[in-house]
């Protein structure tokens, strides 16, 4: 994957727990305990959407509208 270089401003507690956990070797490096970070980061948001989507569906609604598409789905399938 291709890597870009950006600069970042960091709190300097957030920095000096970041190098410590560097120094303690739970990261390679500043880059990419933040590329982890980040990703985190996002997947997490990713499925909170998710989850608010979803919360919107009605149960009532999405089994009628599997239910009728098994119906149709049956019709459509050659006997044996």
């Amino acid at each position: 994957m291709a890597a870009t270089k950006v600069a970042i401003t960091i709190d300097s507690r957030l920095l000096a727990e970041l190098d410590r956990l560097v120094a303690q070797h739970v990261f390679a490096n500043r880059s990419k305990a933040i590329q982890e970070a980040l990703a985190d980061k996002l997947t997490r948001m990713r499925r909170q959407r998710l989850a608010r989507e979803s919360a919107k569906l009605s149960p009532m609604d999405e089994q009628t509208l599997a239910e009728e598409q098994l119906e149709q789905d049956l019709t459509q399938w050659p006997e044996y």
